[in-house]
């Protein structure tokens, strides 16, 4: 590093966002996390011995995962190197590869590369560092939003220890907030700022976990909040926070309990008939930035599952939308998805498709059948000498494209799996079966 690099360096630290030089530089300054970083847990012993395996941190955004590999830089002994999986190519992981070849022939030194939003990689990046991982060549820490497990190469995740960060809780929050206010060294207690008890507990609440949304919002109110008269101070007062948060941050962790309580009450809601609590439900997840794929993939579930041939259509519709949002995108995606819900949760409903393949499995599951032999394959040689398809009725040379035989295993020839209901068209559908079978 040169002197122009090094003065850059200092300005940046001084400049950065309040959010970036609160970070912790040990982990007894982390707050929150203790199920992952607390002394007897696993990780916190790896870090303090600088033992450190290719790890995996996902959580909603602001709940430390940057923070977490920043502790890691400053406690190794290894050499430490950070990509954005949103900017950095190919060419960029092998310059990191072949420096960390380099470092551990000439001097037995281990490379951690830490890979922000990894999950930004595609299949072919991310399988080009396995067997870098695998033979030691460098430690993988790798950050993401996403749950790795759908968004990451099963490989790396085989190779990798997962560890799932929280939101942070209120009283965190509180204590981050109080750290920026009156911390002079890396806060902004030079700023001679006071923050009011309601304001402290209004911002610590409305970040939902977030730290770093309260920090910008409680550095945006310090910067523009003009000092009292009186006496000379700052004061963020319940005005001033409101003010500085906008936008409420939804309380939707997208891998915890509340994500799974909103996509229940979404599908139970569209299954029970009710668009206003489906297309509300809807919005709560595109609010909190859901991913519109997975509500998508929702959706056809359940017009499959919940609605079937009642209204055939359901499906259709469905699938229509998922290709039309992986397509289109936000924002335009959340009328398309607006369309699907609304057209599954208005549609009559019938589980008779879904009830019928389950009542299937248990019965292929409990009994030993045979396929009659006249349905069985007659188009090998030598098949017609074994009695394959001999005796076997040709449905369209007959009245109506219909005649009757039997088709289910003799063991189980009069079980009945599929019962139509009486909605929709699943009633014609009764007619028809009646019909024909009279």
């Amino acid at each position: 590093m040169d002197l122009f690099d090094y003065v850059r360096e200092k300005n940046m630290d001084k400049e950065a966002p309040l959010a970036s030089r609160l970070r912790p530089t040990t982990l007894e300054e982390v707050v929150g996390q203790e199920h992952i970083i607390g002394k007897d847990k696993l990780l916190y012993r790896a870090i303090k011995a600088d033992k450190l395996s290719s790890v995996i941190f996902y959580g909603p955004p602001g709940t430390g995962k940057t923070t977490l590999a920043k502790v890691i830089a400053n406690t190794t002994s290894a050499e430490f190197t950070q990509i954005n999986a949103t900017v950095a190519g190919k060419k960029d992981m092998e310059t990191v590869v072949q420096k960390a070849k380099e470092l551990l022939g000439m001097y037995q030194k281990k490379t951690i590369l830490f890979v922000d939003e990894i999950h930004r990689f595609n299949k072919g990046q991310q399988d080009y560092l396995l067997p870098f991982v695998e033979d030691g060549t460098i430690i993988l820490v790798g950050a993401t939003t996403e749950n790795p497990y759908f968004e990451v190469n099963g490989a790396l995740i085989s190779r990798s220890s997962i560890f799932e960060l929280k939101p942070l809780k209120k009283e965190d929050i509180k204590k981050l907030l109080q750290r920026a206010v009156y911390d002079v060294e890396k806060g902004m207690g030079s700023y001679r700022a006071e923050i009011d008890e309601d304001a402290l507990d209004f911002l610590a609440d409305i970040a939902g976990g977030d730290a770093r949304s309260a920090l910008n919002a409680i550095e945006l109110g310090i910067l523009t909040t003009e000092r009292s008269e009186e006496d000379g101070k700052i004061h963020i007062t319940l005005d001033v926070a409101s003010e500085c948060i906008q936008k409420r941050v939804v309380q939707y962790d997208k891998t915890g309990d509340n994500h799974y309580d909103t996509i229940s009450a979404f599908i139970k809601s569209m299954r029970g008939s009710d668009p206003d609590a489906a297309v509300y439900y809807l919005a709560k997840m595109l609010y909190a930035g859901e991913d519109i794929k997975f509500i998508a993939r929702r959706i056809m579930i359940c017009a499959s599952e919940d609605v079937g041939n009642a209204d055939p259509m359901a499906l259709t519709v469905a699938v229509s939308a998922a290709q039309a949002v992986e397509r289109i995108g936000m924002p335009e995606a959340q009328i398309i998805l607006s369309q699907a819900v609304l057209y599954v949760a208005t549609a009559p409903k019938s589980n008779s498709a879904c009830n019928a393949v389950f009542a299937a499995m248990d019965n292929v599951k409990q009994k030993k059948t045979t396929v009659p032999s006249y349905l069985q394959d007659a188009h090998y040689k030598g098949s017609v000498n074994l009695g394959h398809g001999v005796g076997y009725k040709y449905a369209h040379d007959y009245p109506k494209h219909y005649v009757k035989q039997q088709y289910l295993p003799d063991e189980i020839k009069d079980e009945k799996f599929y019962v139509p209901s009486d909605n929709g068209h699943e009633k014609d559908i009764q007619a028809w079966m009646k019909y024909i079978r009279e």
